[in-house]
């Protein structure tokens, strides 16, 4: 792992301060309610997965704490502070929570390198120098330095996956939010996504990840928690939680996916 890859990690020895916590958070679209009372507290290192149903609120979730969701009542802090509503500070928050979609949002008309390679200069003021080094030492780690001049459109979706992955690393966030990376790609291409997020996850990374992806959740999840119906139903270790469901919801939720 190269210098400026291990500068991602971010567990500090003796940091005990939540890095994300949700109080009461509710969050409407007209008359329906897709997020209910969530509570939920999220240390630096850990790898939250979020399971559950369609239309559950998991998504809504992860894009509350980026703020690109607002939401109605309650409260969220990040990094021991309120979330920022606007301006230069939300723009700062935005640069620590890194988000990785479903589509991949890649600018097509920039190369892959320069997609990688333009955030942390415009966003952070790193020095050109500085940022290129740190953008071809990403796209070694996730796998697609040979891919650094082609646009886009030249790749597959994993490799664009792969490549939105680095993008959002480059700007050294604290949390990495992942919100179903892998849906939109062919059944090949998952394994290549999943194993640069288990690399994060060896790395120390803060991860919340949103997915159907079972084996993920059990192998590479500090904790994982079931949403249904805007709530946050079971939060458990992979273990219990796959092994010993505390709900009738999350048994029948687990009895449907893991049989076939």
């Amino acid at each position: 792992m190269t210098d400026s890859a291990t500068a991602l990690r971010n567990v500090e020895p003796g940091d005990a301060q939540p890095l994300v916590v949700l109080q009461d958070v509710n969050k409407r679209f007209g008359d329906l309610q897709v997020l209910r009372d969530i509570n939920l507290t999220l240390r630096r290192g850990e790898v939250l997965v979020i399971i559950g149903p369609s239309g559950g609120g998991k998504s809504t979730l992860c894009r509350t704490i980026n703020r690109l969701e607002p939401i109605d009542s309650g409260i969220i802090f990040f990094d021991g502070a309120p979330l920022p509503v606007e301006g230069r500070e939300l723009a700062r928050h935005r640069a620590d929570v890194g988000m990785v979609f479903q589509s991949f949002n890649l600018f097509a008309h920039k190369t892959i390198f320069q997609n990688v390679a333009l955030g942390p200069v415009h966003v952070r003021k790193i020095a050109k120098t500085e940022s290129r080094a740190l953008a071809m030492d990403l796209l070694k780690l996730v796998g697609i330095e040979d891919q650094a001049d082609k646009y886009p459109a030249q790749l597959s979706g994993g490799q664009q996956q792969r490549a939105a992955i680095a993008r959002a690393l480059a700007m050294r966030p604290k949390l990495m939010l992942f919100d179903e990376p892998t849906s939109a790609l062919d059944p090949e291409m998952v394994k290549e996504v999943l194993d640069v997020m288990v690399g994060l996850v060896s790395e120390g990374m803060t991860m919340i990840v949103v997915t159907h992806e079972m084996g993920f959740a059990r192998n590479a999840a500090s904790r994982v928690a079931f949403m249904a119906d805007g709530r946050i139903v079971e939060d458990n270790s992979p273990d219990e939680f796959f092994t010993q469901p505390r709900t009738d919801r999350a048994r029948d939720f687990l009895s449907k996916i893991l049989t076939h």
